[in-house]
C-alpha cells in the first residue's frame, strides 16, 4: 500500500519515497512548509497585480506577451520541479511568479469581458476561492472528512478522470469539434464546472494530508518548499475553476 497518495501530480508517492532516501540538512515541518507557501502565495499575488496594473496603463500587448509567458513559463517549471524536487527551493517562487503573471492577465480580461453583469466578479472568485480553502483546512483539521485509503483512491480517480477529459477535448477542439456544454452556460455546463470545483477542493484534503505525513515521517527540509507548491498548484486549479463558473454564470452562452 503506498505511504503517501495525492491527486496532485506535484505530490505524488514516488517524490515522497526518494526525498525519504535523500539526505539534507534538518527536516520537513507542517509550519515551515506553511510558512513557505505563504511566501509563494505573495509572489503570486505580487505578479497579479503587475499584469493587472500594466491593463490599467493600456498596455495590453506587453500584458497579453507576460500573461503567456507566465502561462508556459509556469508548466515549464512544474515540469523540472515534479521530476528534481530538490530543486524547487530556487524554482518555486520563479513558478509563483510566472503564475502570477498568467493569473493577473486572464483575471483582467474576464473582469473586463463581464464588467457590465458582474463588475466584481474577480473579487467574488478570489473570496470563493479562500473560502473553500479554508472550509476544507477546518474540515480537514476537525477530522470531520479523514483521508481514508477509499476517500484517497476516489479522489484520485476523479482527479485524472478530469485530466482525461479536458485532454480529449482540447484534441477534439485542434480538429474543430467543439464540445458545447464545456463553454455554455447550459445546466450540463454549470453542473460540470461545479463538479470539478469539488474535485479540486477535495484534492486541498490530499495535499493537507500529504504535508502532515511528510513531516511525521522525516521527509527532508526541502520537501517544504516543494509541498508548499504543490499546495500552490491546487489553489491556482481551484481558482481557474470558479473563475470558469463565474463565466458560465455571468457570461454570454457559448453554443
Amino acid at each position: 500500500m503506498a505511504l503517501f497518495k495525492s491527486g496532485n501530480p506535484a505530490l505524488s508517492d514516488k517524490i515522497f519515497q526518494k526525498s525519504i532516501e535523500t539526505q539534507d540538512s534538518g527536516t520537513m515541518t507542517v509550519k515551515g512548509t506553511m510558512s513557505k507557501f505563504g511566501l509563494l502565495l505573495f509572489l503570486v499575488i505580487a505578479g497579479a497585480i503587475y499584469s493587472w496594473n500594466l491593463y490599467g496603463a493600456y498596455r495590453l500587448d506587453t500584458m497579453n506577451t507576460l500573461m503567456w509567458v507566465g502561462a508556459i513559463g509556469g508548466f515549464i517549471c512544474a515540469i523540472v520541479m515534479s521530476f528534481k524536487p530538490q530543486t524547487a527551493k530556487y524554482i518555486s517562487p520563479i513558478y509563483s511568479l510566472l503564475e502570477g503573471l498568467f493569473l493577473g492577465g486572464i483575471s483582467v480580461l474576464v473582469n473586463a469581458a463581464l464588467a457590465k453583469k458582474a463588475p466584481n466578479v474577480i473579487f467574488q472568485a478570489i473570496g470563493l476561492t479562500f473560502a473553500v480553502a479554508i472550509v476544507m483546512f477546518f474540515l480537514y483539521s476537525f477530522k470531520i472528512i479523514k483521508p481514508t485509503e477509499k476517500l484517497k483512491s476516489t479522489i484520485i480517480s476523479a482527479t485524472l478522470g478530469v485530466a482525461l477529459f479536458y485532454g480529449i477535448a482540447m484534441i477534439l477542439n485542434l480538429f474543430h469539434v467543439n464540445l458545447p456544454f464545456m463553454y455554455n452556460s447550459s445546466a450540463l455546463g454549470i453542473g460540470l464546472s461545479l463538479l470539478v470545483i469539488v474535485i479540486a477542493a477535495m484534492n486541498l484534503i490530499l495535499d493537507f494530508d500529504m504535508i502532515d505525513q511528510g513531516s511525521a515521517m522525516g521527509a527532508p527540509k526541502f520537501m517544504e518548499w516543494y509541498c508548499a507548491f504543490g499546495l500552490m498548484v491546487t489553489i491556482v486549479w481551484l481558482y481557474v475553476e470558479i473563475l470558469k463558473l463565474m463565466i458560465r454564470l455571468f457570461g454570454n452562452s457559448r453554443n
